[in-house]
């Protein structure tokens, strides 16, 4: 058994849904005067009793419908969100490629980016210095480096973001479904480029709709379905059971 980098237990997260929002005096007077338009607020649990244990070394998947709960889980992981209930132990560098664009200042250039994202990992001033030309010659964005990525397309968005983050030796890596952003022949190298860190002892968690990827790269595979968990195990196993019990059409 590896060393575990990754372990959650029971993990509970709620989120409270306002339906008829009252932002204002007047809506507030008219709810008074209507019930039906008061605002009424809803707790929806998006996890529910969740674990999830993953090695230096592997790469774990998490397959589930829309609104699953999967990427709040990313989230967990990368401290963004606090669970309600439950234990989270995640142990290294953790590099978050969870949603396009984040952590990016549209005003800034690609290269002041670079620096600040850099910076926000820890990395010195010197130490990114080091790998600056590697990043940008690995993202193929050596002409753009210097516009304010407000005028970025979402493939350039992923291409820096993606550079950034495998390039600042992660003992973790996230990646929901950015890899579906871009060209074929960039995502092809994104993955290699995920099997070498995985080779090098990274850990990687990948949230993905590409059933036939995730049986092919993941050691293990984590379903689930309305925020619980519903399979653990081999990565064909899990997938063959999704689209068996979960998704039958993804079959098709």
């Amino acid at each position: 058994m590896g060393e575990r980098v990754i372990d959650l237990r029971q993990v509970y997260k709620s989120f409270v849904m306002r339906h008829n929002r009252t932002e204002s005096l007047k809506q507030l007077f008219i709810g008074w005067l209507d019930w039906r338009r008061r605002e009424r607020r809803e707790t929806f649990w998006a996890l529910e009793g969740v674990d999830l244990q993953a090695e230096r070394g592997e790469m774990v998947g998490l397959i589930g419908t829309n609104g699953s709960g999967k990427s709040t889980l990313l989230r967990i992981v990368a401290g963004i969100l606090e669970p309600d209930k439950g234990q989270v132990e995640v142990r290294g560098r953790v590099a978050p490629m969870i949603e396009v664009g984040v952590g990016f200042h549209p005003e800034l250039t690609g290269e002041e980016n670079l620096y600040l994202n850099a910076a926000l990992y820890g990395l010195c001033r010197d130490e990114i210095d080091e790998i600056r030309g590697e990043i940008v010659a690995y993202s193929e964005l050596e002409k753009f480096i210097d516009v304010p990525i407000k005028n970025y397309s979402t493939g350039m968005y992923m291409r820096l973001g993606f550079a950034v983050a495998v390039h600042l030796r992660p003992d973790i890596l996230l990646v929901d479904e950015v890899l579906a952003v871009g060209d074929e022949e960039f995502q092809e190298k994104c993955l290699k480029r995920m099997q070498r860190l995985r080779a090098e002892g990274a850990c990687i968690l990948l949230v993905s709709h590409d059933l036939d990827q995730v049986a092919k790269m993941c050691d293990n595979v984590y379903v689930i379905s309305n925020g619980k968990p519903l399979f653990r195990g081999p990565a064909q196993e899990a997938v063959d059971l999704y689209r068996k019990k979960v998704d039958p059409a993804s079959s098709q």
